[in-house]
C-alpha cells in the first residue's frame, strides 16, 4: 500500500479527532440543576438578586453564578444551570427598592431582607458558608426553599 504525505497527514489528523472526541466524552463532568424557591416576600416591587457560591473563601464575595430575578404574587424563582459537583452556598436579597444594591445600616447590616441557604443566620457578622454549604452530586434533586 503506497499512501502519498497529503493522505497520512488527512488520516492522522481524522483519526486525532476521534481520538479526542472520545476523551472528552470520558472524562466530560455530568451536570446539574440548582432551583431555588424564594418565599416570604412582602411584595413584589424590584427583584431578588442571587448568588452562588463554591468556597469558603469567595463566600458573599465572589460567586461563580449570579442570577437576577423578577417577584410575582410575593414568589421567586432562580435556577442554575451546568453546575458540577462539588459544595456550594447561596445569598440572595431583595433590592425592595430596585436600585441595583443591597442598602446597609450602620455596620453593613443589610436594611433590605436577606436569605442564604439552608437559613444560615449570622452571629455578630454574616453567616458562615459551613452553615450555609450544601452538596451537588448525582444522588440529590436539587430544590432549595429559601425565605
Amino acid at each position: 500500500m503506497n499512501l502519498n504525505l497529503r493522505t497520512m497527514q488527512k488520516l492522522i489528523l481524522i483519526a486525532s479527532i476521534l481520538l479526542l472526541n472520545s476523551f472528552t466524552k470520558l472524562f466530560a463532568q455530568e451536570t446539574y440543576s440548582i432551583t431555588i424557591d424564594f418565599s416570604g416576600m412582602k411584595s413584589d416591587k424590584g427583584d431578588v438578586y442571587v448568588a452562588l457560591y463554591n468556597s469558603e473563601d469567595s463566600f458573599l464575595k465572589t460567586p461563580v453564578k449570579g442570577e437576577i430575578v423578577k417577584i410575582n404574587d410575593k414568589k421567586a424563582v432562580a435556577v442554575f444551570k451546568d453546575i458540577t459537583t462539588g459544595t456550594y452556598a447561596i445569598s440572595a436579597f431583595h433590592d425592595e427598592n430596585d436600585n441595583k444594591k443591597m442598602d446597609t445600616k450602620i455596620f453593613g447590616i443589610p436594611k433590605e431582607p436577606i436569605g442564604i441557604s439552608n437559613d444560615a443566620k449570622g452571629f455578630f457578622g454574616p453567616p458562615k458558608f459551613n452553615d450555609a454549604k450544601f452538596t451537588v452530586n448525582k444522588d440529590i434533586s436539587l430544590a432549595i426553599t429559601i425565605k
